[in-house]
């Protein structure tokens, strides 16, 4: 970096550039005589020539200080671009491993819900609730006969047969396999086997393999379709319906269990109009 010139050396070059405007001097100026012919300077010239240097002067000292400012953002501008590299090469992430193992194992956890949820796609979630509706001993009520010919309708209805009559009345039916139920199984299948992906892509960043290399581990999400593939190869499925009627001691009300599948326990009570045991059905805002 270039340093400013010192005192001593600006007094020079403001001679120097005073001297170079001045008018030469003649042979009899310089003579130590002096005749009559030699023209004396006027104020007029002296302050011509005063004001020429002083702007020499200032263009001088303008280039100066220019070529200082430059060298100083220049180096400025150098020392910042260091910094910032010597930053980006230093840098090194940091994270809190105990939270990070915490995180995975929670993942890891929780991921063979995924499988368990394809499992259960082929089988019945069997429940048992009761229901009671008006008996023949309240206003506008049904006795258990007129009860259990509205269910045995509704069963029909969608195709369930009797496969046992007595106390407990069973119905049997064939439940079709669902083309939405198959796509979203895929779609399910497809959001975990790239979340599985995104986990792996983290943990084994520098695994090589001896003949694939680097794996790329998103291509698992290729795998999702297979999980409609197994539930549609399962099949249509046999779904049982036990019903059985009850009638409380004054009459006022008849009881229904029913164990079956979930789905169609919560069809049934809200076409028959039951309400569930040991609960008060509240009318909505909107009737």
């Amino acid at each position: 970096m270039k340093t400013p010139l010192p005192a001593a050396a600006s007094i020079l070059v403001l001679l120097a550039t005073a001297r170079a405007f001045a008018p030469p001097l003649s042979t009899s100026a310089r003579s130590p005589r002096t005749t009559s012919s030699s023209l004396p300077l006027s104020p007029y010239d002296i302050s011509f020539l005063i004001a020429d240097a002083s702007e020499a002067v200032a263009d001088v000292a303008s280039a100066a200080v220019d070529a200082v400012v430059s060298n100083v953002d220049g180096d400025a501008a150098s020392t910042a671009a260091e910094g910032a590299s010597s930053a980006a090469t230093d840098f090194t992430p940091s994270f809190s491993k105990a939270s990070y193992y915490t995180t995975l194992a929670l993942y890891a956890a929780s991921f063979p819900g995924l499988w368990s949820q394809i499992k259960r796609s082929t089988k019945a979630k069997v429940k048992r609730k009761t229901y009671v509706s008006d008996g023949e001993g309240s206003k506008d009520g049904k006795d258990l006969r007129q009860q259990a010919g509205e269910i045995m309708a509704y069963m029909k209805a969608n195709n369930y047969d009797v496969a046992d009559a007595g106390e407990t009345i069973t119905f049997r039916g064939m439940v079709a396999r669902s083309t939405s139920q198959a796509f979203f199984l895929t779609f399910c299948t497809a959001l975990g086997m790239a979340s599985l992906a995104l986990v792996l892509q983290i943990q084994f960043q520098d695994l090589v393999l001896p003949v694939i290399g680097s794996p790329n581990w998103f291509y698992l999400v290729l795998l999702s379709p297979y999980a409609g593939i197994y539930y549609w190869r399962s099949g249509d499925r046999v779904d049982d319906i036990k019903v059985k009627l009850a009638e409380s001691d004054d009459g006022s009300l008849n009881e229904v269990t029913i164990e079956g599948n979930d789905e169609e326990i919560e069809r049934i009570w809200r076409t028959l109009e039951l309400r569930e045991k040991g609960m008060v059905k509240v009318e909505g805002i909107l009737g």
